[in-house]
């Protein structure tokens, strides 16, 4: 079993390959790579997309690799190969993202990339700390997850979906933030798991369990 983690030149992956082939090891998992080279994302058999920064600068960087982006788009829409988005490589996910300009998603869950507008003027953007997850639709991903348990963010844009039903958990920072979502074999989280202590490490350990 191999689980690859997308190198696109978007952001420090350490952390993420640390905490996910700890969980590899735990779990009897398989392998844990980061990987540039398109050839092993097509044979992979699950894939992780991170990504730190602007979402126009991130998906122009994943496009440019497009080795690596055919690759990903075909184990995913044609294998169904389970798929975890991280961060900004969640909101890549959506139809598009409305940070500085209107930029094309992979439009993989339906729904749009907006500005956190907190109504209390003391919160602060980005979102940025600990913050409890919400659970709103059952999945594989939150087994042993419980409501109120913190895990991890830092953020100034979030995910609007357009079909309630794909949004599986949420924070409240003055108004829903969407923290988790999951369509079919493809999940997001906003925040990340590798920083979120022993529950983003449970939620790690889940998506390298998944059998979708």
């Amino acid at each position: 079993m191999l689980t690859a983690i997308i190198d696109y030149e978007s952001g420090n992956l350490h952390s993420a390959e640390k905490a996910f082939q700890r969980m590899a090891r735990e779990l009897d998992a398989g392998e844990v790579v980061v990987t540039s080279d398109a050839e092993v994302v097509a044979k992979a058999d699950r894939l992780v997309l991170p990504g730190d920064g602007a979402f126009p600068a991130c998906a122009a960087e994943l496009r440019g690799h497009k080795g690596i982006y055919d690759a990903m788009v075909e184990a995913v829409e044609d294998k169904g190969r389970p798929f975890l988005g991280i961060c900004v490589g969640m909101q890549l996910m959506a139809t598009t993202g409305h940070e500085y300009q209107a930029t094309a998603g992979l439009n993989w869950v339906k729904g749009d990339v907006v500005p956190i507008t907190p109504v209390d003027a003391s919160l602060k953007v980005p979102h940025m700390g600990w913050n409890d997850l919400i659970i709103d639709t059952p999945h594989a991903i939150l087994d042993g997850v419980e409501n109120g348990q913190h895990v991890y963010f830092v953020h100034s844009y979030h995910f609007q979906v357009s079909n309630p039903a794909e949004r599986l958990a949420h924070v409240d920072y003055a108004g829903d933030i969407t923290a988790i979502i999951g369509r079919d074999t493809m999940v997001g989280m906003q925040f990340h798991p590798e920083k979120s202590q022993k529950i983003g490490l449970q939620m790690i350990g889940n998506f390298l369990n998944w059998r979708p």
